[in-house]
């Protein structure tokens, strides 16, 4: 096929059991003014439901895959590879797009030809955890101010902190983009079960590529988990940002318990805050002091895991690695 008859974008979608919320997805896309140009891919994990028949009826070519083949990073690139648009839209089947102007706001940013990837603003949905709500607020696919990320040599890369290094490379596919050039030279995503966004954006400003946080571009996404679950999450995000940028947060024990006083004080003043009805004010309360405790100890142990994976204790640990995993 010639380039002048390749479509415009193509949106890929990795689904399993996606039921109304992907309907509801899926007729924002339909409100685009573009949606029709739109290349449409799914790879669907052997949903239960009506999920391939709805991706079908909106214009997906859709490929099956075994639950057991599912991978963050290799499904996402299986994905891209399928698709011939050179701009590729990402994503997840539970984001979304907040109005009309996502798709147009999101591929403005590909004007600029330096760009490799781009990622959308997330709103938390209205009954998000408040304090879920907080901390995607506050990473940088939360915040309203656009963010043009510039690549930089290794050794530039190096001599910046470890939370610089993260906010250089920050990348979000929940609901973001790449440029399949830009994704071929990186290596794609790489076979990953957790984190295959933010390696992935390393890899690109570490190419020579910029990426974008386009914050006119926004999607609606959030997820009310047990806190034992978001203690897991972080424990996986947070051996993630060790290996990938050296960031330690909770770096000893001392830290770990100063970590969860903090929270312990820091959340039951926010829920003293919200002025909830006092039945609801306790539920909530019982949850920030387990989130206090499991968020801390995700991020000292998933920081840790370097050290406690050639400690004495190996097999200990690597037992609580297999368990934080599965699953996630």
């Amino acid at each position: 096929m010639t380039q002048s008859h390749a479509p415009m974008l193509a949106l890929a979608i990795p689904t399993w059991n996606g039921g109304r919320v992907l309907q509801e997805v899926l007729a924002a896309v339909e409100r685009q003014p573009d949606a029709h140009r739109l290349e449409r891919v799914a790879i669907d994990s052997g949903s239960g439901d009506d999920t391939v028949a709805t991706l079908r009826r909106h214009g997906f070519c859709v490929t099956a895959i075994d639950q057991k083949d599912f991978d963050h990073g290799a499904t996402r690139d299986a994905l891209v590879e399928r698709c011939r648009a050179d701009i590729v839209v990402l994503l997840t089947q539970d984001a979304i797009p907040a109005d009309e102007h996502w798709l147009a706001a999101l591929a403005s940013s590909y004007a600029d030809e330096r760009v490799g990837a781009a990622y959308c603003k997330q709103v938390p949905r209205p009954d998000c955890n408040p304090f879920l709500a907080r901390r995607l607020r506050e990473w940088t696919a939360g915040k309203d101010q656009p963010v043009v990320q510039e690549p930089a040599t290794q050794g530039e890369f190096d001599a910046l902190q470890p939370m610089q290094r993260l906010q250089r490379c920050a990348y979000d596919n929940v609901a973001g983009s790449v440029r399949r050039t830009a994704w071929r030279a990186a290596g794609g995503f790489g076979r990953r079960p957790f984190g295959e966004d933010v390696a992935f954006g390393k890899r690109l400003v570490l190419g020579g590529w910029r990426i974008v946080f386009q914050a006119k571009s926004a999607v609606v996404h959030s997820h009310n988990r047990p806190a034992k679950e978001e203690g897991r999450r972080i424990y996986c995000d947070h051996q993630n940002l060790r290996d990938l940028f050296d960031l330690r947060l909770l770096p000893t024990w001392d830290s770990y318990r100063d970590g969860v006083a903090w929270g312990e004080r820091e959340y039951s003043r926010i829920v003293d805050e919200l002025l909830l009805p006092p039945a609801e004010a306790e539920v909530l309360r019982a949850w920030a002091r387990a989130y206090a405790h499991d968020s801390a100890l995700g991020m000292f142990l998933g920081a840790a895991w370097p050290e406690n994976s050639r400690g004495p204790h190996a097999a200990f640990f690597a037992e609580i690695d297999r368990r934080m995993h599965r699953g996630i």
